[in-house]
């Protein structure tokens, strides 16, 4: 009897082992493919664009000061308006160098006077010369005479142009046009000549926007776009773009127009420079910037949703539905970000059919149920 027992009991274990085997086999053959959402990349042509931070200067900054010294009687401006160039901003005391021109004037006429009497007189010698009634001493002392008076005229002139110039100069004019700042001195002071600062202009349309570029890229935009060849900035310079501190895309236009001379030892990197508009003048020197400049040429672009780009170890990877709706993994070497998409730069030519959705649920060599979608031309 025991002997019927135990190869009863090792059929029973045979038929469980084989049945606990199967089971995962069939639940896998009976699984439906993973439903994903798919489309085909955007190619459309595009260009590049790199980020730079940078910050907002005057065309033209005026520390306004005194050309003459004297006690300050006018201001002529109100704080922060906006001037003209030419404009009166402030008058000095003008009594003692209209003094000094009267004074000058009188000199001149003097000088005049005695230039006209020392010409007659060298006259009167040459005529009597050449009768023998005067000696050729005379006339020579008579001539170094009106020679002497005609420098003492000349003498006298300068003097009366500048005792004019000096008054001039008490009246300060603004030597720009733009806004100006606050009176750094109030009336009764006493300002002194090029040394007192009276107040500043700065111009605001257009102005200028400053920033640097790395010694890496720089070659590259002057290999491929020829920005830092003097003729090309000047024949056709590119546009740019600057978003403010707060701005989620950049709105200000401005034009790439100057590139400096030489790359800074310390930093290895190169000022650049665009010329923006600023009619309402809502840009003030000294605000910082987000620039978007061109890093390429037009170009037939791929571009793929981010959601797409699965990440395996350091690698970047999309997956791609073929012909049977078989998943394949591909390597990618993606860019930046154009109108929403990522840019990518290699592995992809742009007639595959993607995952955008639903990675998570494929593996390479697993069947899916695509569901495919067309992705606009912008997602921005």
């Amino acid at each position: 009897m025991k002997c019927l027992k135990r190869p009863i009991w090792t059929a029973f274990a045979v038929l469980l082992q084989a049945a606990v085997g199967v089971g995962p086999v069939l639940a896998q053959a009976q699984q439906p493919p993973a439903a994903v959402t798919v489309a085909k990349p955007v190619v459309k042509e595009v260009i590049e664009h790199d980020d730079y931070t940078g910050r907002f200067n005057a065309v033209d900054f005026v520390e306004v000061r005194a050309r003459v010294t004297g006690y300050l009687t006018k201001i002529n401006f109100t704080d922060g308006a906006f001037v003209k160039k030419g404009d009166v901003l402030f008058v000095i005391d003008q009594r003692p160098y209209k003094a000094a021109l009267d004074q000058a004037k009188a000199a001149e006429a003097s000088a005049k006077a005695r230039v006209s009497f020392s010409q007659t007189d060298l006259e009167r010698a040459q005529a009597l010369t050449k009768t023998g009634n005067i000696t050729e001493q005379s006339t020579d002392q008579r001539r170094q005479s009106a020679l002497t008076s005609q420098a003492d005229l000349d003498s006298a002139m300068a003097a009366v142009t500048q005792a004019s110039l000096n008054l001039d100069f008490t009246e300060v004019r603004a030597p720009v046009a733009g806004k100006i700042s606050q009176r750094l001195v109030s009336e009764g002071n006493i300002v002194v000549a090029d040394q007192t600062q009276l107040t500043t202009i700065v111009s605001l349309d257009p102005i200028y926007f400053s920033f640097t570029v790395d010694e890496r890229s720089f070659l590259e935009y002057q290999k491929d776009l020829g920005i830092g060849m003097g003729q090309t900035l000047g024949q056709n310079p590119p546009s740019v773009l600057i978003s403010l501190t707060g701005e989620d895309t950049p709105t200000h236009k401005g034009i790439l127009d100057f590139v400096d001379n030489n790359v800074d030892n310390a930093t290895g990197s190169i000022l650049l420079r665009a010329t923006v508009e600023n009619h309402d003048t809502a840009i003030k020197p000294g605000l910082f910037g987000v620039v978007s400049m061109p890093a390429s040429k037009p170009y037939q672009g791929v571009l793929i949703p981010d959601e797409a780009v699965a990440t395996n170890q350091d690698k970047r990877i999309v997956y791609v539905v073929g012909a049977d709706n078989t998943i394949t993994s591909r390597e990618v070497r993606i860019g930046g970000k154009i109108d929403g998409y990522r840019i990518v730069r290699k592995g992809l030519d742009g007639s595959e059919t993607i995952v955008i959705s639903g990675l998570t649920r494929v593996r390479p060599g697993a069947k899916v149920a695509p569901d495919l979608k067309v992705l606009p031309q912008s997602r921005s």
